[in-house]
């Protein structure tokens, strides 16, 4: 599908399979940038939280410590959970928003084809908004490449 210059496709198997990503010209995902981002969030929060209740604003003395960035030890606790906690976040809500989800129902559940594809089959869609998708041709070309029980299935919505 990548070699004839379709852009918007997608398989489905019953078990990973190792290469795919790369036979089907996907590069690495952008998730984790925005995790990390999250995360830089996270830390540089807590850390200003921290530093302007306990330095700026209140300064608290504890057993004569001074109140200044020399206290910053005492800041990597909670510096370190609200890096994990945004860091989480930001993976759940991204790779939902990558994923363009929820999306509650796909046009390929109608298929009866498609219930196998857990069990014992091997699935490949294209999508109707590929540039290169032409009902006749893309047939064509899949019959070609030894399809079997190729399916058109259309989108009521």
């Amino acid at each position: 599908m990548r070699d004839a210059g379709y852009k918007r496709w997608d398989v489905h198997s019953p078990f990973p399979i190792h290469g795919m990503d790369g036979a089907m010209g996907l590069g690495k995902s952008k998730l984790s940038w925005f995790v990390f981002v999250g995360g830089a969030i996270g830390t540089l929060t807590a850390f200003l939280l921290q530093y302007l209740t306990q330095v700026v604003i209140y300064p608290t003395y504890v057993q004569d410590k001074p109140a200044n960035l020399a206290t910053l030890p005492a800041f990597f606790p909670v510096m370190f959970e609200l890096t994990i906690l945004l860091a989480a976040f930001t993976a759940v809500f991204g790779s939902f928003i990558l994923n363009r989800m929820p999306r509650w129902n796909h046009p390929l559940f109608v298929s009866e084809q498609f219930t196998r594809f857990s069990d014992d089959a091997f699935f490949v869609c294209i999508e109707a908004r590929d540039p290169k998708f032409s009902k006749d041709d893309t047939r064509k070309l899949l019959e070609e490449l030894g399809g079997t029980n190729i399916e058109l299935i259309e989108d009521d919505i």
